[in-house]
């Protein structure tokens, strides 16, 4: 029984082996490889030879021009476009023109305090990779002060930190100094 199944086993090693082909740089058969990114397929004559390719291509999506749209920076077409985090509209004229249409755009016309460590730029609302929302200062990268949660434009009655934040604490809308050393909490109206 033993012995069967040492060469069903085989066999199929050797199905994995040939269904890949050959590697292009060395000649050696291609095999299947499991990394800390999920499979591909490489070369067997790894390490002298390190060649691999994907397992799955991923399809290529040509920019759709958008009819009737105009970029503000340079006044060629907006096209819808596929990235890294999803789908996004820009400009067509990319890399020359860097114009993004961002969703959050009326959120960030609220009005913000400004940025209680520089005191000179205001604060804004961004979105992380995972959509998470996040508030940091429009002086990045010199200024890297940011907030997980709503900055209140009140300053902390106890340590005189520039603004309290705005979250649930057990339940409760809670003003809070977001400095760790500071303990600060009262319930917001």
């Amino acid at each position: 029984m033993a012995k069967i199944d040492q060469q069903l086993f085989s066999n199929h090693e050797h199905a994995l082996e040939s269904d890949h082909g050959n590697c292009p740089d060395c000649g050696q058969p291609l095999q299947l490889k499991h990394g800390k990114h999920g499979a591909f397929v490489g070369c067997s004559a790894y390490p002298n030879c390190e060649f691999h390719r994907p397992l799955v291509e991923k399809a290529q999506t040509d920019d759709e021009i958008m009819e009737g749209t105009q970029c503000p920076k340079c006044s060629l077409p907006l096209a819808l476009k596929s990235g890294r985090y999803g789908f996004y509209i820009g400009c067509s004229g990319y890399p020359e023109c860097d114009h993004i249409v961002r969703q959050d755009e009326p959120e960030q016309q609220e009005s913000l305090p400004s940025c209680p460590q520089c005191q000179t730029e205001p604060l804004t609302a961004r979105t992380n990779r995972f959509g998470k929302k996040f508030y940091a200062c429009s002086d990045y990268p010199k200024c890297k002060y940011l907030l997980n949660d709503k900055p209140v434009a009140q300053s902390c009655p106890e340590c005189g930190w520039g603004v309290l934040v705005a979250k649930k604490v057990r339940g409760k809308r809670m003003l809070c100094c977001p400095q760790r050393a500071c303990k600060y909490q009262t319930e917001s109206l």
